[in-house]
């Protein structure tokens, strides 16, 4: 297994956020999936190695597999980057994108087609979701009649903040609103039915767009990962309980047999968990894309 890459170093402006350095070029980004992973709003000490390359991978397979809905891409291979990039190639291989620039809208749009985390939060209490009232008598898990679009602001830090369409309206305009719930209940269903295929559950998804300067949408960052969605393995599926998942259940489950306060410094992961987090990855990877990682 190769070492864990914690933090890229290179000599531009950047952003680090819980997994992904962006790098400012002037024209354009550099995005870095690193291989931190966080949990509990807190980046652990050590991470996933990897993990930064299977998420690039899979976005780069979504990515082609929409190719008809134009995203941030312009290159991903070292060889293709500005000549001021190659020669910190050993950081960036498999690993980064160079995407355009564009003005990121800040609301995340969360696809639903299942009843999980705060959204089965929000039904117990209210029966909605977002402010979209739901059947009566849905356990938890249940898959949901008509996927829903349920967004949510974008926090710097701790948890995004689930908020309604009218909200949303109020924040962007109706039409943007209209148009980015379209736009990611189609995407959403359009994976959903080809995850299933391949024996994967989509449980839920979040998107981000960003606007070009005539004013055009695109996708932008990470899509359909482990880490921007709820994958479940389909042949495990029971509604009414906790789903297995192709994520950090490794590392949350192991965290809350803690004696750890969940504020940082959080404490080191033994190589057990580690090794258990990589192979749910690689495995989410192998199943959607039919691919030996």
């Amino acid at each position: 297994m190769t070492a864990a890459l914690l933090q890229s170093d290179l000599p531009f402006p950047v952003r680090r956020g819980k997994v992904r350095d962006v790098y400012d070029l002037g024209e354009n980004l550099l995005i870095v999936a690193t291989d931190r992973i966080s949990a509990f709003d807190c980046i652990m000490p050590n991470g996933i190695p990897d993990k930064g390359r299977i998420l690039t991978a899979l976005s780069l397979f979504w990515f082609a597999m929409f190719k008809d809905i134009e995203n941030h891409l312009i290159a991903t291979e070292v060889a293709d980057y500005p000549a001021a990039l190659k020669p910190f190639a050993d950081q960036l291989s498999g690993r980064s994108m160079l995407v355009k620039k564009a003005s990121v809208i800040q609301i995340e749009c969360v696809a639903r087609g299942y009843l999980a985390g705060s959204g089965w939060k929000e039904y117990q209490k209210s029966q909605t979701v977002c402010g979209v009232s739901l059947p009566w008598g849905l356990r938890q898990c249940d898959q949901i009649p008509d996927p829903i679009f349920t967004p949510a602001t974008k926090e710097e830090s701790g948890h995004d903040i689930n908020i309604d369409f009218a909200e949303t309206v109020r924040r962007i305009g109706q039409p943007l609103a209209d148009e980015l719930r379209c736009r990611t209940l189609s995407i959403y269903t359009r994976a959903a039915d080809y995850a299933r295929g391949r024996g994967v559950i989509i449980a839920d998804t979040k998107f981000e767009f960003g606007q070009m300067p005539d004013g055009r949408l695109i996708l932008v960052d990470e899509i359909l990962t482990p880490d921007s969605s709820r994958f479940w393995p389909a042949d495990k599926y029971q509604s009414g309980r906790d789903q297995e998942s192709f994520d950090k259940q490794f590392v949350r489950n192991w965290l809350e047999g803690q004696p750890w306060d969940k504020t940082p410094p959080a404490p080191a992961l033994p190589e057990e968990v580690v090794a258990g987090t990589r192979a749910k990855y690689a495995e989410a990877y192998e199943r959607l894309t039919g691919r030996e990682w």
